[in-house]
């Protein structure tokens, strides 16, 4: 996953409520209430998704940075939730801050289901791939894509991407 888990960024995504009161969300707040708000009828505007707006690393991106060195770039991928038209954005974050992943392995859904995801696993089992290492910083994914690989065969291991605790215990706090 990108948003949260390779990479922090002030994107947002914008919405529609059927009354036509307009409004925007962070990654994370999307991530934690899309199902819910697009059964109430939100319509969803993702146009800022295709940059990467005021991007830091995230959690997971030294992990992937020490996979890089372990076994090269060539097999790991970036799956968003993000359109098809924000991954030269993230290559460009990506290469700048030292991770080599190849544009072609950047994979914009534009699907922010889980099952999208899972989806998008099986076919790389399809494919050959017998070896996964997936982290997403929304819990539905993680278990979409756990119960699909128990499924095949393969060596993997999943886990949930977590901003730490204490980097906004301050403003809870203070709220």
């Amino acid at each position: 996953d990108f948003d949260d888990t390779l990479a922090t960024s002030k994107s947002l995504i914008r919405f529609t409520k059927p009354d036509g009161t307009k409004g925007t969300l962070n990654a994370e707040q999307y991530a934690s209430t899309y199902q819910e708000l697009t059964d109430l009828g939100y319509k969803w505007d993702f146009s800022e998704f295709n940059k990467v707006v005021g991007g830091k690393v995230a959690p997971l991106f030294n992990k992937a940075l020490k996979l890089q060195g372990k076994f090269g770039p060539k097999d790991m991928f970036v799956l968003t939730a993000r359109p098809m038209e924000a991954a030269p954005a993230i290559f460009e974050f990506l290469q700048a801050n030292g991770l080599n992943i190849p544009l072609e392995n950047i994979t914009g859904l534009a699907n922010s289901t889980a099952e999208a995801k899972a989806n998008w696993i099986v076919d790389k089992v399809a494919n050959g791939y017998n070896d996964f290492y997936f982290a997403d910083d929304a819990l539905q994914n993680v278990e979409a894509v756990k119960n699909v690989l128990e499924q095949f065969d393969v060596k993997s291991k999943v886990q949930q991407a977590k901003v730490k605790f204490s980097k906004d215990l301050s403003p809870k706090m203070n709220d």
